[in-house]
């Protein structure tokens, strides 16, 4: 009897002292791995959204595929762009394209509309994408990384953001120059607040792209600090 109870308290002082790792608490490396090299966008849970807020959301292309900032690639952008600017509560206002991610200036109802919209609009363009370059698998390197815009002064920012991106990537020296008082890679040539005058022709012919702003940050509260000159970087 001595002897089996001797056993077992070995057997006890033995646990927890087997030379595997075990589970449980933070580790190096664990958890889910993003689609790329690097990290990307945070998987955590986005904040709550109101539909008075835009939102900047940004979405960037897998590494190795071709320059978006091309004719064909840009009409196919812009045929999914008229398909999924409004839908399920979700708006496409305003976009810029560059070679290898897109800025989009959306509205939505709550945040659920706008996970629905904005996946259905990546969906359309990796389809057409896609389709234009033969191929199949993913284009976008992650999911789309967004920012809630709540002033008017932030609103403004970020418009003058996204239609003057490509010039000042071109002054920076990662871009080619753009050879135009206005970038046409963006919706630039619907845009109702520049300071100048702006004729563009052909847009008849284009199905518009975009869709119109509906909250009063993106339709009037920005213009309180200045409505967008061309090419200026402010």
């Amino acid at each position: 009897m001595a002897r089996r109870t001797s056993r077992a308290k070995r057997g006890r002082s033995g646990q927890g002292q087997l030379p595997f790792r075990q589970h449980g608490g933070a580790r190096r490396g664990a958890g889910r791995k993003p689609n790329g090299d690097t990290a990307g966008v945070s998987h955590l849970t986005r904040a709550a959204l109101a539909s008075r807020f835009p939102i900047h959301a940004t979405a960037k292309l897998a590494r190795g595929l071709p320059r978006l900032r091309q004719r064909k690639e840009y009409a196919a952008l812009r045929a999914a762009f008229a398909k999924g600017c409004d839908r399920f509560g979700f708006r496409l206002v305003h976009y810029a394209v560059l070679n290898d991610h897109l800025h989009l200036v959306v509205e939505s109802t709550d945040r659920q509309a706008l996970a629905r919209g904005m996946q259905g609009l990546m969906i359309r363009v990796a389809k057409a994408l896609n389709r234009l370059w033969s191929r199949r698998g993913t284009v976008f390197a992650d999911r789309y990384h967004d920012r809630i815009l709540k002033t008017p002064r932030e609103v403004r920012g970020v418009l003058a953001y996204v239609m003057h991106n490509a010039f000042q990537h071109a002054r920076e020296g990662t871009s080619p120059r753009v050879n135009a008082p206005l970038d046409t890679f963006t919706s630039g040539p619907w845009f109702d607040g520049w300071r100048e005058s702006l004729t563009v022709r052909g847009l008849e012919a284009i199905a518009r792209p975009v869709a119109s702003g509906r909250t009063w940050l993106l339709t009037i509260g920005w213009r309180r600090h200045g409505l967008l000159d061309f090419a200026a970087v402010s």
